[in-house]
């Protein structure tokens, strides 16, 4: 069965981003988000004014004192240690914020800015090896129980549980479990 919503949100963004007309562009991955802003030709670091913050994003030239390309609240916060920028090409001014919840999709970059369909975003292909331990068991386990409940068979928990009586009806031969209800 198809989703009605499915055919209203069509393609999904181009590297699950967006962009904001005549400031950027910008991507991302579950872990960041990347901007890219066009600036004038043979830029270098110290012509620009970035500030990242928490919260915050702030961007502009140098030569403009007080125009700020981008001056406004991020729509979720960042872990400001780990973001960084560069500039690329000497026209390009590439912003990469690493995002504080590294599991979620962000609608958009700054707030007030215009939103994407976080339904429609694809996520990059990516296998069990690339998950820490504690999370790579919780997926394989939820994949074990999918398979079970796919055959009727009973699930992880249910076979624990149906293990732990099994033990106790060895353990105690003299009570009778014939009208036992699971629940």
């Amino acid at each position: 069965m198809t989703d009605p919503d499915d055919e209203k949100r069509g393609p999904p963004p181009v590297g699950n981003g967006g962009s904001v007309d005549g400031k950027y562009t910008w991507t991302q991955l579950l872990a960041e988000v990347n901007l890219t802003i066009a600036v004038p030709e043979n830029t270098r670091g110290r012509d620009l004014n970035i500030s990242i913050a928490k919260k915050h994003l702030k961007v502009g030239l140098r030569a403009q004192p007080g125009r700020w390309i981008i001056d406004a609240p991020l729509v979720k916060p960042v872990i400001i240690d780990d973001s960084f920028w560069t500039v690329e090409d000497g026209n390009r001014l590439v912003i990469n914020l690493q995002k504080l919840n590294q599991m979620e999709w962000w609608d958009g970059v700054c707030e007030g800015d215009p939103k994407i369909d976080v339904r429609a975003i694809q996520p990059e292909s990516s296998s069990l090896g690339d998950l820490d331990g504690d999370t790579r068991k919780t997926v394989e386990k939820m994949m074990y129980d999918q398979r079970q409940k796919a055959m009727g068979l009973p699930s992880s928990e249910e076979e624990q549980k149906l293990s732990m009586l099994d033990k106790f009806k060895q353990q105690h031969p003299e009570l009778d479990f014939s009208n036992a209800k699971m629940n």
